[in-house]
């Protein structure tokens, strides 16, 4: 039986995709990851739609290479990878706007006999990226998902296959060991012979090169970084002072890591109302808001064969920047 929520409204475009464990949200995580040092917090909280624009811009400097060389890996290599899998559905997890996936969607060699199923929490963005894309490719079917897969993949509705499962933009670096692996486990156990993974992920590459990355000069990841305390702001009603932190990226060679944190500038004293705790953070304290993992060919395919999945595939720019690979269970 289909385990997706009805639709409370018969125009809504979007599925709820029920979440088969607990997901935090921002109060579970700042008590976890803000009251002790050291302290951190997940990623995903940077993308309120201030930072979900900033992101945008940081995908436009110069010193950004990940976005703009993934998209450039699909655009030459999309029509080779719906030709190996011939997918009857798309899953992405992640979807957001579906701006690099649509070079998928044109190599899709019968668009009228595939089904896309974007999967992201913010379901205006998915109804919207639905219309326009059944626009643009005309005879593609789309099915919005709204969930979070942090809440787990067991209860997507029964799809026809060959399933292709997208996972770009080198999301998989944001999850420690642990977690990377249980994701991608998780998937082995969803697909079946027939399905696919396609997955992005950033390389280990000089550290010259990886710090420019996340230190661009025009201090847009900066100000990426530091949008976060207005989030905290907002939704625990702190009193967090974007001008009393720094912004601090370094790529860690041992952990084949970037490390991004917020550097308090001085002692200081916040207030999390929603918690009703106030902590107290010493000078060069820093705050952990992302780390981003970098992999070589032999450390990802590791890593997919402890998963129960094997490497079909690997496409890579001629420097060897950033890998898009195929996988299959197995």
């Amino acid at each position: 039986m289909p385990t997706v929520m009805p639709s409370s409204s018969p125009s809504r475009r979007c599925m709820d995709l029920r979440p088969e464990r607990p997901v935090p949200g921002i109060v579970e995580d700042a008590a976890a990851g803000l009251l002790e040092a050291p302290r951190s917090l997940p990623p995903k909280y940077f993308y309120d739609a201030v930072g979900s624009a900033l992101f945008d811009r940081i995908c436009d400097t110069p010193e950004y290479y990940p976005t703009r060389t993934e998209a450039a890996l699909l655009a030459a290599h999309a029509g080779e990878i719906m030709r190996r899998c011939q997918p009857r559905a798309l899953v992405e997890l992640g979807s957001g706007t579906s701006r690099k996936t649509r070079h998928l969607l044109r190599a899709a060699p019968a668009p009228a006999r595939l089904t896309y199923w974007p999967l992201d929490v913010c379901e205006p963005v998915l109804e919207a990226q639905a219309i326009a894309l059944e626009q643009e490719f005309p005879g593609l079917a789309v099915q919005p998902l709204v969930g979070d897969y942090h809440g787990g993949l067991a209860h997507l509705p029964p799809m026809p296959g060959p399933r292709l499962f997208v996972f770009l933009g080198g999301t998989l670096g944001n999850f420690r060991h642990h977690e990377a692996l249980a994701l991608l486990q998780e998937l082995a156990v969803l697909m079946a012979p027939a399905d696919a993974l396609l997955l992005g992920v950033d390389r280990v590459k000089s550290t010259a090169r990886l710090n420019a990355a996340y230190n661009d000069a025009a201090g847009v990841t900066a100000a990426f970084n530091l949008n976060l305390l207005q989030v905290l702001n907002r939704e625990l009603a702190a009193d967090f002072d974007p001008a009393a932190f720094s912004h601090h990226a370094a790529y860690d060679e041992r952990a084949a890591q970037i490390e991004m944190a917020l550097i308090s500038r001085h002692a200081q004293q916040v207030e999390l109302g929603a918690l009703q705790r106030c902590i107290t953070l010493a000078e060069g304290e820093p705050i952990r808001t992302e780390i981003s993992r970098k992999f070589t060919p032999e450390s990802l395919r590791a890593l997919l064969a402890e998963a129960g999945l094997g490497l079909e595939a690997l496409y890579q720019p001629e420097d060897g920047s950033f890998s898009l690979v195929s996988a299959r269970r197995g």
